[in-house]
């Protein structure tokens, strides 16, 4: 018997049950009443029947397809023809996309999730969206029913009540009962009609990761090529910049063109250990979070798949991937330009991105002040003639401040002003004036790193093209953004990037008159932009030139291999030399505190554990008188190479070959308190 129950006969009920008679079915908690199928009263002396109450107007039936558990549920529809067992489903299984999985399992575990258990839930979810993990059935889009849907219902009897709920509400008497319950299996999707072809199924990789796996990549490529060759000495100029603050070795010279960013971050590995190793993985690193944080600032601008094409063009270089384990400025400067430039296109719309340009400004600023100053040139010149960024100007000249006030207060402690130091930095470049030095650039493009002066043969010339056709993709990229520009698309995330690396290689194309090849990174990590926009943009539409891009990238990556193997080779040969020379000083008796004078007097020195000095050259920073009342007080030794005659002062001084260095001697003082 079917009857239609409303919330006006619970009192009626009540008074039956009290009155020792049959109780009539209950309705469910729902203001409209739900059509529901009696129980039958038991057999008792004072059974009392009852009518059931008309259906009010206003009821609304539960959907046709909503299924019931007991022994009244329709039976489960197999469809014709499909065999049972683990074999049958594991044909049959396909890879579902991650959100109508995600979907799926926040419908059917909404309780659980709604307890205890949803954080973890949650926490594997988002992991499994970051792997691009899917498993579960596929199949086309089709109408859901409703309880596929998440609206599970599940059937319950108790003593003389039977009825239907929603699981969302009874969720609370599930758990405060310990009644049997019978839930629904999970519903399939409603199967194809006769004669509909099945969808091919295509996989679904997460979207937006392609920077990470770059950076990645970048890192795998300094910890398996670079730092096993590095791992043991500094380079020349690594010893100056990390010797000003290790507490274990006597601070070498500061030359006025240096600026001391290097130092302030390799100081907290090196207030821990004095290993290289140590010092090396952390640079590689930090390189990395750089990398991926400076790129990262222009996926809002260029797109995902812009965004990581530009970060594997530039980290591709071998210059790049050698910088990034060395503690050298550059590379630093080069990301710290891209963030710059990509925050300040940002700021007009994001008031908080004008804080983090300062903050950018301020750090390459401390790195190199004299690019920052090119840096800051046309982003200046951007807020002052465009009227939505002049907001920005004060951040820009606050940032710009901050990091060159401990530039400007050594200035004018050692040197006795900022004109005094910029004189003096052009004289140990060897004279900043206009010189055009695009013939260096390109004879160093592929070594050695540092082309001074530049006579040496040119290596692997065939590997150089790239570097010949990146102005031409610049310009290329120029004229597409000035033609969109026209149809009402901004040109300015081509026009700033664009600028901006002009500005950071005039001073090493147009003003030195010498060359090294990390001196350009600022430069290619900018133009790598527009180049991968102009890159993505020409490909995406078509089919083969997108393959075409995809193998001259790849042959451009691939040709940077041989190139990185011969310079982290030559690089820890020459480094080797170094630690060599130490040894052979130190079991000659020169340790610490000492001095050395000399060629090479810088790195041995630092690896010696002895403080350097020279009386000539671009860091000349004592005088011949000074080096021999040092000698007096404390082991002094002078080093030459190339079978080079010592300074006049030390001709009487003993003579010691360096066997394993290549010719280097070094001439030894007597020793402190002997008679001369």
């Amino acid at each position: 018997m079917t009857a239609h129950v409303t919330d006006e006969d619970t009192a009626a009920d009540t008074a039956a049950t009290a009155a020792g008679g049959a109780t009539r079915p209950a309705s469910t908690a729902t203001p409209a009443a739900i059509p529901v199928t009696s129980a039958p009263a038991p057999a008792t002396p004072a059974a009392i029947p009852v009518t059931a109450a008309p259906v009010p107007a206003t009821s609304v039936a539960p959907p046709a397809q909503t299924p019931m558990a007991g022994p009244g549920a329709p039976p489960t529809r197999v469809r014709p023809g499909r065999r049972k067992g683990w074999a049958a489903a594991l044909r049959r299984w396909r890879p579902t996309p991650w959100p109508a999985l995600r979907a799926t399992a926040e419908q059917t575990f909404r309780p659980l999730l709604l307890t205890a258990f949803r954080p973890t839930l949650l926490t594997i979810a988002t992991a499994g969206a970051a792997a691009g993990i899917a498993v579960g059935p596929a199949g086309p889009a089709t109408a859901t029913p409703a309880h596929a849907a998440g609206v599970k219902t599940r059937a319950w009897t108790t003593g003389t009540k039977a009825g239907t709920e929603t699981e969302a509400e009874a969720t609370t008497e599930a758990e405060a009962t310990t009644e049997a319950e019978t839930r629904t299996a999970p519903h399939r999707p409603a199967p194809l009609p006769p004669g509909t072809a099945t969808p091919p199924w295509r996989p679904r990789f997460p979207q937006g990761r392609g920077l990470e796996a770059v950076s990645l990549l970048y890192l795998l490529v300094q910890l398996t090529l670079v730092v096993p060759h590095l791992a043991h000495v500094l380079g020349w100029d690594e010893t100056v910049y990390v010797s000003q603050v290790d507490p274990r070795t006597p601070a070498a010279f500061f030359s006025a063109p240096r600026s001391r960013g290097i130092s302030v971050l390799v100081s907290p590995v090196l207030a821990v250990t004095d290993s290289v190793l140590a010092l090396r993985i952390a640079l590689a690193l930090l390189s990395t979070a750089a990398l991926y944080a400076a790129y990262r600032v222009w996926r809002p601008l260029l797109g995902p798949a812009t965004t990581a094409l530009a970060a594997l063009v530039f980290s591709g270089l071998w210059i790049a991937q050698i910088s990034g384990p060395e503690a050298m400025p550059n590379l630093w400067v080069a990301l710290g330009a891209v963030a710059a430039t990509g925050l300040f296109l940002r700021a007009p719309r994001e008031p908080n991105a004008r804080w983090w340009l300062a903050a950018c400004l301020a750090g390459v600023a401390l790195m190199r002040v004299p690019d920052a100053a090119w840096l800051g040139l046309p982003l200046l010149a951007t807020a002052g003639c465009v009227r939505s960024h002049r907001r920005t100007l004060p951040y820009l000249l606050g940032g710009l401040a901050a990091g060159a006030t401990q530039w400007t207060v050594e200035a004018y402690s050692r040197f006795g002003g900022v004109p005094q130091r910029l004189h003096v930095s052009g004289a140990t470049e060897g004279g900043m004036h206009p010189h055009l030095n695009l013939f260096n650039a390109w004879r160093s493009l592929n070594g050695p790193e540092l082309c001074r002066p530049c006579s040496g043969p040119v290596h692997h010339p065939e590997l150089t093209l790239w570097w010949l056709a990146l102005p031409l993709l610049a310009l290329a990229a120029l004229a597409v953004a000035l033609r969109e520009r026209r149809t009402g698309v901004p040109a300015d995330r081509t026009l700033v990037p664009l600028a901006v690396a002009v500005c950071l290689s005039v001073p090493y194309l147009l003003l030195l008159s010498y060359s090294a090849p990390r001196f350009l990174l600022p430069a290619y990590a900018l133009l790598a932009l527009p180049v991968g926009g102009l890159l993505t943009r020409v490909a995406r539409p078509r089919p083969a030139l997108a393959v075409t891009v995809g193998c001259l990238v790849a042959l451009q990556l691939v040709a940077q291999y041989p190139v990185l193997h011969r310079m982290t080779a030559q690089v820890a040969s020459l480094d080797q030399r170094y630690r060599v020379a130490a040894d052979e000083l130190n079991a000659l008796g020169l340790r610490a505190p000492c001095l050395l004078v000399g060629s090479h007097a810088q790195p041995v020195g630092y690896d010696a554990g002895c403080a350097s000095a020279a009386t000539k050259g671009n860091n000349r920073n004592t005088t011949p008188s000074s080096v021999l009342r040092r000698a007096e007080r404390m082991p002094t030794a002078v080093l030459t190479a190339d079978a080079q005659r010592p300074p006049r002062y030390a001709r009487d001084w003993t003579r010691h070959p360096l066997p394993g260095t290549d010719g280097w001697t070094a001439w030894l003082a007597p020793a402190p308190g002997a008679s001369r």
